[in-house]
């Protein structure tokens, strides 16, 4: 579903990510891991067409989106959770779902609908008339992963969605994106928590200096001490 091939970005003069080159099959969950400032984020930006690469491909469904506008990849299918959350902050969290919702029309169990998402969040079903300044920080997280689903988007790219939160809505978070992924939802998840990643992910990317330094699964990434310990352990 989406591939990128020895991407390099910079942010005006400065190298930050250097030939990177992953893969995301459709259904998998792909976590991309490692300490905070080594361009996991920027992948992410790059992906979307915020922070638009210099070289390389990004195919999508196998068509080079590297020079789309974020508009143009996120009509395409490709949902965005950003680690800021960008929720309306003076609007309702219905409000703000509506304005995520894309295919009204398309119904069942593999279209995102508003009452779906109403199920599968029911904290932002009791508070669909608060705005969203008075929500807290875990109930903003999961509005805004509920207004990207709402898109019907065919990749779901999350970054850092448990930054700052408490440990019992982290563990909530977690349990949101497991279930989404088990629906059958492909999903591109930046995570700096070895623990979640390990419980996540189908397959992991380690990240370091902007570059991909490891690949495997949670499995060999549990028995490779020295990768843990290089790239990932402070």
């Amino acid at each position: 579903m989406l591939k990128l091939s020895s991407v390099d970005t910079y942010y005006g003069d400065s190298h930050i990510l250097h030939d990177v080159s992953f893969f995301v099959k459709a259904g998998e969950t792909v976590a991309l891991l490692g300490r905070n400032g080594v361009g996991k984020t920027t992948i992410m930006r790059t992906i979307m067409g915020l922070t638009p690469a210099r070289r390389g491909t990004i195919r999508f469904q196998g068509t080079d989106i590297i020079r789309w506008k974020p508009f143009q990849i996120a009509r395409a299918g490709v949902g965005f959770v950003p680690e800021e959350r960008w929720i309306f902050a003076p609007l309702t969290v219905h409000q703000n779902l509506l304005i995520g919702l894309k295919n009204a029309d398309h119904t069942g169990n593999e279209g995102w609908t508003l009452e779906r998402c109403y199920q599968t969040f029911p904290s932002l079903q009791k508070r669909q008339h608060a705005k969203g300044r008075t929500l807290s920080g875990g109930e903003q997280q999961m509005l805004t992963i509920a207004r990207t689903l709402v898109g019907n988007p065919e990749l779901i790219l999350i970054d850092e969605p448990t930054e700052g939160l408490a440990p019992k809505i982290v563990e909530v978070v977690a349990g949101i994106i497991r279930d989404i992924g088990r629906q059958g939802m492909t999903v591109l998840l930046v995570e700096q928590k070895l623990s979640i990643v390990l419980e996540l992910a189908d397959r992991i990317y380690v990240i370091s200096k902007g570059m991909v330094q490891w690949h495997g699964t949670p499995q060999e990434l549990r028995g490779n001490e020295a990768i843990r310990r290089k790239y990932l352990e402070v």
